[in-house]
Formats: C-alpha cells, structure tokens, sequence
C-alpha cells in the first residue's frame, strides 16, 4: 500500500512457482515479472516457461539475458535475441540485461562486450522498443557488495544510449529507460539515480528489506521522469 504512493513504475520478480500468488496478493499499481521463459510459443520443452503461458496468466513483465543465465546455463547472445523478440510478440514487455565481467572491465573491453550483448535488439520492429527496458548490471558488482560508482555506470549507461541513437533512432533513445543493477541499496540509490542515464534500477537482495526497497522506490524522486 506504501508502494502505490509512489510515482516509480515497480515491477517485481519472484520465482515462477509464486508468480500467481504474488500477483493476486500485491497491489496491482506493482506489476509481476518473471524472472526468464524459452524462445518458442509451444512445444516439449519440460521445465521452461512458455511466454504465451505468461501472457495468459497476467504476467505482462519478464527477465531477459540476466548474467546468471548467460554464465550458468550458458544462454548466447542469439538465444537471448530470440527469447526477446518472441516476449515482445506475444505482449510481454522485456527487462534485457546485459553487463561485463571484471576481467573485461579490467581490459577496457566493457563498452565492446555490452554492445556485443545488445546487438539482439536491432532486429526490433519500431513499435516494440516502448515495451522494453535495459539493465545495465556489471557482473563483477551483482550480490558481492561491490557496487560501481555512479560515474561509471553513468558512462556505460551513456555508451547505451548513444549507440541506440546511432543504430536505432535518437527518439528511441531519448525516451528508453536504462536502469542499473548491481548491488543497489539504499544508501547509495540516491546518487546513482541522480545521473542523466540512469533511469532506475535492477534490485536483488535489497529488495528482500521493505523499507530498503521502498527508499530505492523513492529515489525516483531525483528524477523529472518515473524509474522501474
């Protein structure tokens, strides 16, 4: 109820086995995302999440490309493309992370490695950029306390936008939102979301705290426009 107070667009995402309970019991202004589903509509596919099964279901938000499938279940960036375009399809909006590794950041390859990991997203048609948002969550700062500065993710955030400008269109760019995910918390949200491309955020364990998670919320307030 505190939540609905907010002019933030928040979107929760809970595993696939609560998905219905969280959405009968949270206000509805909260939307309900999953948190991956497969690349096609139907077929044998034990254990996935159909996107039309999501759709049908009220689920109109799911988790695409999050490092820990990319490095884990070893998902590439054609899978993840096409899991995407079908979400979209199928009237699931998309949260498309993307991020680099230490090492990579460490060799100056990080703007080489998101750009990479992004390439997917020219395939889009026009109308299907309104219904996406980019995570920008650097791998080496998810879970480990490590958060990146805001000057850094502000720079990579910016690389983002102007290579959508460049590639797609400067209105797409202009009106994307692109939130970070790395071990925000509470006390450092209000510095990152006072930087121009940092539209939101991407919260993990914060978001298990309910008065963190409401001060991230909150935060939203450093900029003209709503966060997710």
């Amino acid at each position: 109820n505190i939540i609905k107070n907010t002019s933030t667009e928040v979107v929760v995402a809970p595993p696939a086995l609560y998905l219905q309970s969280v959405k009968a019991l949270i206000n509805p202004s909260v939307k309900v995302a999953a948190q991956n589903c497969w690349k096609e509509k139907k077929g044998a596919f034990t254990g996935e999440n159909s996107v039309e099964q999501l759709a049908d279901s009220g689920i109109k938000w799911v988790i695409l490309g999050h490092s820990e499938r990319r490095a884990i279940f070893k998902e590439s960036i054609q899978l993840i493309g096409e899991k995407t375009k079908l979400a979209l399809s199928c009237g699931v909006n998309v949260i498309f992370c993307c991020g680099e590794l230490l090492e990579e950041r460490k060799s100056g390859k990080t703007d080489q490695v998101v750009i990479e990991q992004l390439q997917p997203l020219l395939n889009l048609k026009p109308e299907d950029w309104k219904n996406i948002v980019i995570a920008y969550e650097p791998v080496w700062a998810i879970g480990t306390g490590v958060v990146a500065t805001p000057e850094q993710a502000q720079q990579t955030q910016n690389t983002i936008r102007n290579w959508i400008a460049k590639n797609v269109s400067p209105s797409v760019a202009s009106s994307l939102r692109i939130i970070y995910g790395g071990s925000v918390t509470g006390k450092n949200c209000q510095e990152l979301a006072k930087q121009p491309d940092i539209d939101g955020f991407l919260v993990g364990g914060a978001s298990l705290k309910a008065d963190e998670f409401l001060t991230i919320c909150e935060s939203g307030k450093m900029k003209k426009v709503s966060k997710l």
